[in-house]
């Protein structure tokens, strides 16, 4: 096989090709879990048609039962283990062999899989190459865990590169900032699988304010509702100020749960400050992206705007081609507070 590339993705792409020219099988993945989804970040693909950012249910994988330990790491013909047959995977593609192995973090949790199927029964002494398998996947989770931690210290110094790239009279970050970062963090998405989401705000009340009370009083709310935002959010997060009234959030490796935890936090710090706003979540998926997500959030912002109520928060699907798997939207939702009636202000 030669020297494994130093990187985790050229490593797992060479990992997956020498499998592939050495055992066969249809189908060679390195895939992440994140909560319910089984994400695939590289494959080596006969004929399943599956590449990456392919989103599975990671309870309805094979893998989460290899994990279990309900069957083997390696198992030739998965007729042999009834919990592999039963698995919802096993009836969705056709599936006779099975290989998988975990990947895992520094505390031992778990990253993902190196895994494999095919579609034909495989020689029963294809077991004993277990041990070169999980040598391989073990080398793999040593290169991920070096880079996931370099890639800590990367966001580290990326804050201190863009300290120049902020806005003067909140201290937060800059548009151009701003896109700078979303890029960045998105490519880290990209190879590690990890999610993200994106928070739009748009202050309810400063026209009003710069009107009444002039501009003084509103650049004091601007400052007002960057200090709450700064509360709201982990030192690791992204607030910026976009431009007028309008702040974005991006929310590093920060799932559904994480995202209404943060739109709470949101809430009570501005409500604390009396500044009132508008918002707009969504959460990254893996085959749009953090660029999609932002339009997203964009677009909720700009609807919850329009109706101006108070805000709770539900799961809303968007529309899309059957080509075109939905994103996951946190939709902000209206709902009544005490001494308020449900409806415009």
């Amino acid at each position: 096989m030669g020297r494994l590339p130093p990187d985790f993705e050229h490593a797992g792409r060479a990992v997956l090709e020498f499998l592939g020219r050495r055992f066969g099988f249809g189908l060679w993945m390195v895939t992440r879990v994140d909560g319910d989804d089984c994400i695939v970040l590289q494959s080596v693909d006969h004929g399943y048609g599956i590449g990456p950012g392919r989103v599975f249910s990671w309870a309805d994988s094979i893998c989460s039962r290899m994990i279990a330990g309900d069957g083997p790491r390696v198992a030739p013909d998965i007729d042999l283990v009834s919990a592999y047959v039963k698995a919802p995977a096993a009836q969705q593609v056709p599936v006779r062999a099975y290989i998988g192995v975990p990947l895992s973090l520094p505390d031992g949790t778990l990253f993902g899989t190196l895994c494999a199927i095919d579609a034909a029964r495989q020689p029963d002494d294809i077991v004993k190459e277990q041990p070169l398998i999980e040598l391989l996947a073990a080398m793999l989770s040593a290169i991920l865990n070096s880079e996931l931690k370099a890639a800590e210290e990367a966001r580290r110094n990326e804050r201190l590169e863009m300290e120049a790239l902020v806005d003067p009279l909140t201290g937060l970050a800059n548009r151009r900032a701003w896109d700078e970062l979303l890029a960045r963090e998105e490519e880290r998405c990209r190879r590690y699988g990890h999610p993200a989401a994106v928070f739009m705000l748009d202050l309810d009340d400063l026209k009003e304010v710069n009107d009444a009370a002039g501009h003084a009083a509103g650049d004091a709310l601007l400052i007002e509702a960057a200090a709450g935002l700064r509360d709201a959010v982990r030192d690791a997060d992204v607030v910026a100020r976009l431009g007028g009234d309008e702040f974005g959030i991006i929310a590093f490796e920060c799932d559904a749960a994480g995202a209404e935890q943060m739109l709470t936090r949101i809430r009570d710090a501005l409500d604390r400050r009396a500044v009132r706003a508008s918002v707009g979540i969504a959460l990254r998926e893996p085959t749009h992206g953090l660029a999609r997500a932002w339009q997203e959030a964009d677009r909720l912002m700009y609807q919850q705007k329009r109706s101006r109520w108070p805000l709770g928060l539900t799961l809303a699907p968007l529309e899309v081609t059957p080509a075109r798997p939905a994103p996951r939207i946190l939709e902000l939702a209206p709902r009544t507070r005490p001494g308020r009636t449900t409806g415009t202000n």
